[in-house]
Formats: structure tokens, sequence, C-alpha cells
């Protein structure tokens, strides 16, 4: 049996909460409480789905390596398929957290660099097994691929969103439009975590200044994607010094001398 069906058919290894679990008679804890269980569940999720696959990793082995009782976890989820929920809305808080500057930034093209190493460099390789496992498993099982494709859609209509904006106000002059832009670089991203999954020799670190100058070549930053305003203040800093400090510096020594 495949797909949503196979995750709610009994399977040897699998573990079912209790009929006579009765949630109002555990003990409440305390809201910090409650938040890290969640996180240490969906943490031991992501690894096993990462070592075992989504098919053959069972309750019991997420119980064992979150070490809780299989009626801790049901609290918090009731199957498979809810801890990949919990897992794409983690994961979607993060990209919005780390996406946020990008608009901001006086080097759009140094920021963009700095997410794409969080994630293609500094994240523990098991987390890009989880992404291929889940990917694969989109295919197969309609509920994980409506949530696949959610994240999906949310990451390419930021990126899309982003790149119109900074056309707008003049910062890029791609010879692309911002759909296209979007669409490439998920391509990129996705060939970034694929060959770091399936490839032991793979060094994305190396690889980081080719893939950023690409994105460069694509979105053709104007004054290093800043700004009118932030470019002003970058010439007007330059003038006065790298960072200000030799002006403050003088002020202070000529109030000093009086």
């Amino acid at each position: 049996m495949t797909g949503a069906g196979a995750l709610q058919a009994p399977r040897a290894g699998n573990v079912k909460p209790s009929t006579t679990d009765n949630r109002s008679d555990m003990p409440k804890l305390k809201p910090d409480t409650q938040r890290a269980r969640r996180e240490a569940i969906l943490d031991a999720a992501e690894l096993c789905f990462a070592r075992s696959g989504f098919h053959r990793c069972t309750m019991h082995e997420i119980c064992k390596e979150a070490g809780i009782s299989p009626g801790a976890l049901y609290v918090y989820f009731a199957s498979k398929e809810d801890l990949i929920a919990g897992l794409a809305e983690r994961d979607r808080g993060a990209f919005q957290e780390r996406f946020a500057p990008i608009g901001e930034a006086n080097d759009i093209l140094n920021a963009l660099r700095v997410v794409g190493e969080q994630y293609f460099v500094e994240e523990p390789k098991h987390k890009r097994m989880m992404c291929v496992e889940i990917g694969v498993e989109s295919t197969r099982n309609e509920k994980v691929g409506e949530i696949f494709r959610s994240v999906d859609s949310f990451i390419h209509k930021s990126f899309r969103d982003l790149f119109e904006r900074l056309e707008r106000e003049g910062r890029i002059a791609p010879n692309l439009d911002a759909e296209t832009l979007a669409a490439l670089l998920s391509v990129i991203g996705d060939g970034m975590m694929w060959r770091r999954a399936i490839d032991p020799d793979f060094k994305p670190d190396t690889l980081m200044p080719a893939v950023t100058a690409l994105v460069g070549s694509l979105l053709n930053p104007v004054n290093g994607g800043a700004g009118e305003g932030q470019v002003e203040m970058r010439d007007q800093t330059a003038a006065s010094g790298t960072d200000g400090a030799a002006p403050a510096a003088e002020a202070f020594e000529s109030e000093a001398s009086s």
C-alpha cells in the first residue's frame, strides 16, 4: 500500500496510541516546557526521517530518539504526516527570519550569499537528507505533497516578490523577469541541496563563490543592489572614514584639548 493509506495502516514497529490514553489526565506542563518538548520531538523526527527514510521510519523509532514515551509523542503529533507538517512550519519560520534582511541589505549579492551558505554549507547534512526524502515522498503521498508544495511555493513567491521590488527600486537590472529568476534560483538551490545529500565528496563551500557569481550575473545588481538612500549614506561614510570612527575621535580630541 502506498500514499496516505500506508501511514494509517498498522505496521510492525509502529506505535499506536492507547485507547486508554487520556490527555486530560496527563500533568500540565509549562508553555516553555511544552515548546521545548515539541522542538525535541521535531529534532528527533528530522534525524529519523533522514536516517531511515519516511516509510521505514516508525513512530517508535522517533520516540526512542527523542527519549519520550509514545503517549507523550501523540500529545503533540498524531502521525508521521503531522510531524512533516510541524517540520515544514518550523522550516518556513526559519526561512522567513533569514530571508527578511536581504531586501534591506546594502549589498544584495552578499546578503544572498550569506543565506546560501547557511543552508548549503553550515546546516548539518542530515537536514538536506531529510529534505530529499520528503521531496521524494511528496510524489507518492498526497498530504505530504500538499505540505511540500506549500513550502516550495512560499519560498518561490518570496524570491519573486523580492526581485520585483528590487527591480522596481532600480537596485537590480536583470535581463529576465522576476518569475524566471525565482525559478532559476530554486533550480540552483535544489542542485546544491541534492549534491550535498548524495555526494560524500561534495564540498559546497568551494563552490559558493561560483554560485554567487552566477546569481550576480542573473540579477545584475546596480551599485551592489543598494537603494539611493543607502548609496548616499555609504558615500558619506566613505568620505568621512570607513565607519565614522575617525571624525568622532577627532571631535573627542578637540574637546579634550580645549
